[in-house]
Formats: C-alpha cells, sequence, structure tokens
C-alpha cells in the first residue's frame, strides 16, 4: 500500500474518533408577549448559555425579578423561531423570584438538528403567568438558545446582522 494511502487512511480513522467540537450557544430569557391583562404579572430577566458537544447539551442560567415564584422551566423545541412549540425537556430551578435553571440532556439527532437551526428555546413558568393563550403557551420568561455571539451593552445599538447569528454568513 503506498504511503499516502496509509496516510490518508490514518486521517481518516483519526477524525472518526475525534468527537464533535463542542458548540456554545446563549439566550436572553425576557417576558411573554405583554398586553394590559398580562403586564402585572409577567416580569424579570435572565440569562442562560448551554453546550452541546456532539452529544450532551448542558444549560445553566440565571433570572430575576420575577413578580411570583417560578414554578417550572422546560427546554422546548418549535418548528421555527419564534413560534411556540412543544416542551421536550425539563430544567431544574430554583423556585423563587430568582434563582438558576439548570439541565443536561444526550440529545436525539433531531433535537440536535433543533439546536443547530435554533428551533429550542427556554421558558420559565411562575404562579402568577396566565393559564394559556389561543396562540400559545403561558410562561413568564423565555428565550431562544443562538450560536454564542459579541453582544452589546444596554442601550447600544449593535451593527450588522445581529439579531438570528446563525443567518449571518458571508455573502457569495
Amino acid at each position: 500500500m503506498p504511503i499516502s494511502a496509509r496516510w490518508a487512511i490514518a486521517a481518516l480513522l483519526i477524525s472518526a474518533a475525534t468527537p464533535a467540537l463542542a458548540a456554545d450557544y446563549q439566550t436572553n430569557l425576557g417576558p411573554m408577549p405583554l398586553d394590559d391583562e398580562t403586564k402585572a404579572v409577567i416580569a424579570g430577566r435572565g440569562l442562560a448559555t448551554a453546550r452541546y458537544d456532539g452529544k450532551t447539551l448542558t444549560v445553566k442560567g440565571s433570572f430575576k425579578g420575577l413578580p411570583s415564584n417560578a414554578t417550572e422551566a422546560h427546554l422546548f423545541q418549535s418548528e421555527y423561531i419564534g413560534v411556540p412549540g412543544r416542551a421536550v425537556l425539563d430544567l431544574t430551578l430554583t423556585k423563587a423570584t430568582e434563582g438558576t435553571l439548570a439541565g443536561s440532556f444526550t440529545l436525539s439527532a433531531e433535537q440536535a438538528n433543533a439546536l443547530r437551526l435554533g428551533h429550542l428555546y427556554i421558558q420559565i413558568n411562575s404562579e402568577k403567568a396566565p393559564p394559556g393563550y389561543s396562540w400559545g403557551p403561558r410562561g413568564t420568561l423565555w428565550g431562544w438558545l443562538q450560536p454564542a455571539h459579541k453582544t452589546a451593552g444596554q442601550d447600544v445599538p449593535q451593527a450588522g446582522h445581529w439579531f438570528i447569528p446563525q443567518l449571518d454568513t458571508p455573502s457569495r
């Protein structure tokens, strides 16, 4: 067997044994859409990060300013960014008006693809959150997991296509 073929086979074996590169994600947790009925019971902010190592997704975050105690948190999957979906994984959280959330999960191929496409989001519910809407689930805070990216500070304009980072690709 020629030396170049041996090197090609060795490289193939090494790449097959190497785990997928880790990917980092983040979200800013904010209030669900508000109207006159809900603005008194839906408030607060939070941040969450996630790391996907090719098999396991690890989520960590914090929240504060809820008008009532948090009751549950879930990872939801949707068909589209910004459209309510279905709960697929449960997160643990502090059942208070401020605290932390966390979870570690082995993702299915479908869930891993949804993560890459930006179709997974975190939702925190609270005691005073409305029972539900005809257009989607109840909740107090929610945020879509997007690839980790640089963010500007409060009241600082951010240039470029920053809203959906995975769509911010170079021109062809």
